[in-house]
């Protein structure tokens, strides 16, 4: 098809043409910038955190400082592993899908001024990989001599240097030790003595979302034996049918445990409503963007259903003509048509560039990540689609114009 007729239509009609042609542009660009953020909530939202999700459920303690915390603490884990249908207990200084966490900067040498990265520290007890549901991709877990007293490392009794093995997990331990063996290599966290790695689990997520997206599973694990008042978060496991009643069973031994402390029930969940609530400002972000982005999309549809309608009122004599000269309505369908797919060609590229301008400002200014090139080609072809779904009821209104109309007086 010839488009200089077009061409030539378009530029009598230059404010219409460029009001269409900015609509676009903006849409596109806000398209593809939405649809690349709904896919990062979505990512967020569906992470793999490493752990046993569907039977999990936390109990959060806290209480007063007490010598005989550490005893405590084991006689509740002894209590809570007896209740009927635990498959498991353990203590730790805290659980993924809250918002706090316990974060270390390390380093590879001694003398590195500067930490390589922040990760994010969990004080294990007995049983923690069992009972987390966390799977070893290498290397073991810790051996009963190497667990040590978190109270007395902390308080300075035994000092910070000794802490004799860490388990990590195994995006921490391509960022530090990429294409090695992380078996048995060291690194330097708490203290100015190595810390070597016996094992390396597949997955642990971060509990916050401190570091952003890439350091989510910048975990170590240091055998380190946590009582009821550093974090205070049992964990238990059990059979995901049973969670809501070992829940109300594990509260009620640990209230039996002692006057002094006090159960936060408003903290103490299963593990999956710990990650719906975790999660819920992500699907809150991802469906108010998917309402903008329908939005936009309707928009823009009715802009042009206005616009090719109002030429197809301005153009029936034209057209008339045209048709009294032997166009088919083929051929008036797909004018109108063509017509469209150039303005909407115009706007996605100016589109694109702008998507790209507004990326480069969210990513100086929120720290997000650069926009992926395969989100243009979408937001195009979804622009061109719509315009041409938009534009077909017009363009087969101009098509049953008769030739008769070319005769007609104005």
């Amino acid at each position: 098809m010839d488009i200089r007729p077009i061409l030539s239509t378009l530029m009598r009609h230059k404010t219409a043409a460029a009001l269409i042609v900015v609509e676009i542009a903006l849409t596109c660009a806000i398209i593809c910038n939405a649809l690349f953020m709904i896919g990062d909530r979505l990512a967020q939202v569906r992470e793999v955190s490493g752990l046993a999700e569907d039977e999990l459920v936390r109990v959060q303690v806290a209480g007063l400082d007490n010598p005989e915390q550490s005893a405590r603490t084991r006689a509740d884990l002894a209590a809570l592993r007896a209740l009927p249908g635990v498959k498991d207990a353990t203590v730790v200084n805290q659980v993924p899908f809250v918002n706090s966490s316990w974060n270390s900067g390390v380093r590879l040498s001694a003398d590195q001024r500067q930490s390589t990265l922040n990760a994010t520290t969990y004080m294990a007890e007995d049983r923690f990989v069992e009972t987390l549901g966390l799977t070893l991709a290498a290397g073991r877990d810790f051996t009963a001599e190497e667990y040590r007293e978190a109270a007395s490392l902390l308080d300075g009794a035994s000092g910070l240097d000794s802490i004799p093995a860490t388990i990590i997990t195994r995006s921490l331990a391509e960022r530090l030790f990429p294409g090695q063996d992380p078996i048995g290599k060291s690194f330097y966290s708490w203290g100015e003595e190595p810390i070597r790695v016996v094992g390396v689990v597949e997955h642990l997520v971060r509990p916050s979302q401190f570091g952003g997206p890439a350091a989510r599973e910048y975990s170590m694990v240091f055998p380190l034996r946590p009582h009821y008042n550093l974090g205070g978060n049992y964990v238990i496991r059990t059979m995901p049918e049973r969670r809501a009643e070992v829940l109300e069973a594990a509260k009620a031994v640990l209230r039996g445990g002692g006057a002094d402390r006090i159960i936060i029930d408003d903290d103490s969940k299963t593990m999956e409503q710990l990650r719906s609530e975790f999660y819920q400002g992500p699907r809150s972000m991802a469906w108010l963007l998917g309402i903008v982005c329908v939005t936009l999309l309707l928009i823009t549809a009715l802009g042009i259903v206005g616009l090719a309608s109002f030429w197809v009122q301005q153009r029936t004599k034209q057209i008339g003509v045209r048709r009294a000269l032997g166009a088919t309505r083929g051929q008036i369908l797909r004018y109108f048509q063509m017509e469209n797919f150039l303005l909407a060609g115009i706007g996605i590229v100016l589109g694109m560039l702008l998507a790209f301008a507004i990326n480069q400002w969210l990513m100086g200014k929120y720290e997000m990540a650069r926009l992926p090139l395969y989100y243009l080609p979408v937001g195009a072809a979804l622009l061109w689609g719509l315009g041409q779904l938009a534009v077909y009821a017009p363009a087969r209104r101009a098509a049953s114009v008769p030739p008769a109309i070319a005769t007609r007086s104005v």
